[in-house]
């Protein structure tokens, strides 16, 4: 992990940071449903995310794109489960070729690290309740299931969330 930094996405990175979404969230099975939902295209719309939210990579030396994440604050448009006070960490990718390497940890912790910068008090994120690999990282680095605010945005999907006092 040592060669990889976290940084803001560039404005020219944008359709590759879509892509590498799509690409993960498809390698794990989500979403199920070829992109018919419109959750694909979401995912794949890295500018909207640089828009109205923090939008952060993780790039080696080279400068190859190896992950990335989304950063709301409550009440902005990629915000779903986030109050007052808290800072949401969503759509955590990682490239196929880099998984096993860190770079979600290395994700995960630069948003814990955010919401320090900020002053907010925890961080909260929901996830798709089959996703246990990712469950197994959010629990590893201290998140605990918050079932209070699990929800279902569609009838096939159940999302899970989790909280982490910073």
């Amino acid at each position: 992990m040592a060669d990889l930094v976290v940084r803001q996405a560039r404005s020219d990175e944008v359709r590759r940071v879509g892509a590498l979404t799509v690409e993960a969230y498809r390698a794990v099975g989500y979403p199920g449903d070829g992109g018919g939902s419109g959750y694909a295209t979401l995912l794949a719309d890295a500018e909207a995310r640089m828009r109205s939210a923090e939008l952060l990579v993780a790039a080696n030396r080279e400068g190859c794109l190896l992950g990335t994440v989304t950063v709301a604050l409550p009440g902005t448009p990629f915000a779903e489960i986030s109050r007052a006070g808290e800072l949401e960490l969503r759509m955590l990718a990682v490239a196929a070729p880099a998984r096993g390497r860190g770079v979600g940890e290395l994700l995960v912790r630069a948003v814990i690290a955010r919401a320090r910068e900020l002053g907010l008090e925890r961080v909260v994120l929901c996830s798709p309740a089959a996703l246990s690999p990712a469950h197994r990282l959010y629990e590893r680095l201290g998140f605990a299931r918050l079932p209070s605010r699990d929800w279902h945005p569609g009838p096939e999907v159940q999302l899970i969330a989790y909280t982490l006092d910073v």
